[in-house]
């Protein structure tokens, strides 16, 4: 995954922050919408294309309105994107199934034991 030819795919849609902010949330388009289509990406190799094409879709998109300065939310989309790329790209391991340990069924049968004794204690005695 090459990341700087994947910065420069992303096409950024600016719009005005919601929330409060006064005169300046008013008059300036500080919203950052970032996109990146990953089916005309050269960024990415053909597997990692197929993986993330099947966990996030065509299009990856973060928004970003954090901040007060639009430089600073297109930073942050842009990191947000990347970082859905990264965790999209990733190859899962494929679980072993396991089972459990002599000595952990043992202490499973120890603590069910010392429950029971527990419980029985908390009775009426019979009379």
């Amino acid at each position: 995954m090459d990341i700087e030819s994947i910065r420069s795919e992303i096409a950024f849609r600016f719009s005005r922050s919601s929330g409060p902010g006064g005169q300046h949330a008013q008059k300036t388009s500080t919203r950052v919408e970032a996109l990146f289509d990953v089916e005309e990406s050269t960024g990415l190799g053909a597997a990692e294309r197929r993986r993330v094409l099947e966990r996030l879709g065509p299009v990856v998109r973060a928004i970003a309105q954090d901040e007060r300065s639009q430089l600073r939310n297109r930073e942050l989309a842009t990191g947000r994107i990347i970082e859905q790329l990264r965790a999209a790209v990733k190859v899962q391991r494929k679980r072993r199934p396991t089972k459990p340990t002599a000595a952990s069924k043992e202490r499973h049968l120890d603590e069910k034991k010392r429950r029971g004794q527990t419980k029985r204690l908390r009775r009426e005695p019979d009379d």
